[in-house]
């Protein structure tokens, strides 16, 4: 008789080998906690007059932030040195999916659950298609993110799973769509997907990853986050680009989201130089070799 257990979905929080793993503990409680935040504020009636309104708001925005973890993972156990940090990755995939499917339902739980309205709306509302569009890429990611799939798949798999990123697009521009009139923290998640994104093009150009390439594309996504913050008001709003961008430099009121992009983005040549860094070698003992005795004549 086969041991029923090796057909058990395995805890997310253990290891390949079984045992507790401190990093998929912390990756695993950290996913669960902005869904027991939610449950709690819902049970306590402290979400506001719309209280499923503002959970398809809180599960939309923790799709986009756990999206954006699971991008933010090559980045960091590359600059960081910490090779370990890959085995959340997969963890963090499937929970930006669970969050998407959790906005989704709760979407027609908002429509009464009249899903001839809820398909209706989805085609005919464009920031609701591509919100769609995104949550099906998800599932196709999500669906493919077992062992056996990527045996079954080969060099397939990493073309699909390449789609990470234009659902990072489409996710962002239906975040942006569905907002009102401050798009703060839409700007703010977009620029570091820019900054993100800058990364994945210095490999491919193979720029060196080094602290002052690092500090240059903090700056460069700190720049782009206020261009697209200006873009984007000046589109929607009419309001000139050189008003949004000169709001940049009035901290009297709050600070702009290019602001927080670039300080995040400088986090990146501090920890290359902090664990980028060999470890400082030992001298090695000095071992006193044995004087040859000359041979006589």
């Amino acid at each position: 008789m086969s041991d029923a257990r090796s057909h058990a979905l395995p805890l997310p929080w253990l290891d390949r080998a079984g045992r507790l793993s401190l990093l998929k503990l912390a990756a695993f409680l950290l996913a669960v906690a902005p869904a027991c935040y939610l449950a709690g504020a819902y049970a306590t009636n402290t979400l506001g007059p719309k209280p499923i309104t503002a959970l398809i708001h809180g599960t939309g925005e923790w799709t986009i932030r756990f999206l954006l973890a699971s991008l933010a993972v090559t980045p960091l156990r590359r600059v960081a040195n910490w090779p370990k940090l890959i085995n959340v990755r997969r963890l963090i995939g499937v929970t930006t999916l669970a969050y998407a499917l959790a906005h989704l339902t709760l979407y027609v739980v908002d429509q009464n659950f009249d899903l001839a309205k809820v398909v209706s709306e989805i085609a005919l509302r464009f920031y609701l298609t591509i919100g769609f569009v995104a949550l099906l890429g998800l599932i196709a990611l999500g669906a493919t993110s077992t062992d056996a799939a990527i045996r079954r798949m080969g060099k397939n798999w990493t073309r699909l799973h390449k789609a990470a990123y234009a659902i990072g697009i489409l996710g962002l521009l239906h975040y942006f769509l569905q907002s009102k009139i401050d798009v703060s923290d839409p700007v703010f998640w977009t620029g570091l997907f820019v900054l993100l994104m800058g990364w994945r093009l210095m490999q491919r150009v193979r720029l060196p990853m080094r602290p002052w390439s690092l500090a240059l594309l903090a700056v460069a996504a700190g720049l782009a986050t206020a261009g697209i913050e200006a873009a984007w008001y000046g589109i929607k709003s009419g309001i000139p680009a050189d008003l949004v961008l000169g709001a940049n430099l009035d901290f009297s009121d709050v600070i702009r989201p290019a602001w927080w992009v670039l300080a995040i983005g400088l986090l990146l040549p501090v920890v290359a130089l902090v664990r980028g860094m060999p470890a400082a070698r030992k001298p090695a003992p000095r071992v006193e070799r044995p004087h040859r005795v000359q041979p006589a004549g």
